[in-house]
């Protein structure tokens, strides 16, 4: 019905879907190339009572980068003013592959609050069981939230340079394969192909099985494993744009992995800049 405290079943939520104390969020986001309105599709329908979460509006909207966490004080009024805080449980979802999810449960783990849990499998696996959604406008009550970043679960540009010659954290790429070895473009303009000197690629899609649920933890474990990741020493998570790297974050801590980081501004920032190292082809 759940495992551990970062993720639930489609089981559990119906169970619990009443529950004075669980608070229900769509935290849907698309690729650019997706071509998809995820506000749009929450006023469509949505998972009963549960709130919009904007990974692209409550964000440093100062940055050049895209949905880089924002200050502590923005998280928190964002936060408050969807009802999101103290003493109570949180159960995130989104309508793809669960990565958007998992940034918004990395966020909130930044951000001090950790009672929160990503819906294994989503939207797709709610529809698909014949469970309720709607299209209500839902009117949270504001509740209250004192946002305190853990900086121990953020790597910045500067961090991720200093680890080249340091190697103190492995660094995992959640991009998929081609867009790693650099035979793929990058989907956003201007931004160079290739990976981080010394980066291990697992393609976070390789750990959901067909029904987009996570796959089980001796899965999990065997697919870090074969790839020479030691996962009871620091890793720093990276993919295109700091959301898919959330989701290797949540399956690390699915089996017992501690010292996770996400590079925030991942390859966006990395492969945009000219004066950070870059390689191709297979790690």
């Amino acid at each position: 019905m759940s495992r551990g405290k970062s993720l639930v079943s489609t089981e559990w939520l119906a169970e619990h879907l009443e529950a004075p104390d669980v608070r229900v969020v769509d935290g849907s986001w698309y690729l650019p190339n997706e071509d998809r309105n995820p506000r749009a599709e929450y006023a469509e329908q949505h998972i009963p009572g549960a709130v919009f979460f904007d990974i692209d509006e409550i964000s440093d909207e100062t940055s050049d980068l895209p949905h880089m966490l924002p200050s502590p004080e923005k998280f928190s009024s964002r936060a408050r003013k969807l009802g999101l805080g103290d003493g109570v449980r949180i159960v995130v979802y989104d309508g793809g592959n669960m990565m958007a999810a998992a940034r918004v449960w990395w966020m909130f783990r930044t951000f001090g609050h950790e009672d929160i849990a990503v819906l294994d499998g989503g939207l797709s696996k709610w529809l698909a069981e014949g469970r309720p959604v709607d299209d209500e406008a839902v009117i949270p009550r504001e509740r209250h939230l004192t946002a305190r970043k853990n900086t121990f679960l953020v790597r910045d540009r500067e961090q991720m340079l200093a680890n080249l010659d340091s190697k103190r954290e492995q660094v995992v790429d959640a991009r998929g394969a081609g867009r790693f070895t650099g035979e793929e473009p990058e989907i956003r303009e201007g931004i160079r192909s290739g990976h981080i000197p010394g980066s291990t690629n697992l393609p976070y899609s390789s750990l959901l099985n067909d029904d987009k649920t996570v796959k089980e933890d001796d899965a999990l474990r065997a697919a870090f494993a074969d790839l020479g990741i030691d996962t009871a020493n620091p890793i720093a998570t990276t993919c295109g744009s700091g959301i898919s790297a959330c989701f290797l974050a949540l399956s690390l801590d699915l089996i017992g992995a501690r010292k996770v980081a996400v590079y925030d501004g991942s390859w966006t920032e990395w492969g945009g800049h000219e004066d950070t190292p870059i390689a191709n082809g297979p790690a």
